[in-house]
């Protein structure tokens, strides 16, 4: 079996994602936007090191 099949899955959860109408929680975001930082304890490890890193790049 080669890379095929993975390929083809991939293809299709990208589909998904672009076409899918999920709902956009709006005021989740009004609230990050106004207040000028991030929920932090909705963040993965691998999310806090990249916003870290990006914080420390833009500062």
């Amino acid at each position: 079996m080669g890379r095929g099949r993975a390929k083809a899955k991939q293809t299709k959860v990208a589909r998904e994602l672009k076409y899918s109408s999920q709902g956009t929680d709006f005021e989740a975001l009004q609230r990050e936007l106004a207040s000028g930082s991030v929920d932090r304890s909705a963040m993965t490890d691998k999310d806090k090191d990249e916003y870290d890193d990006w914080v420390a790049d833009n500062r």
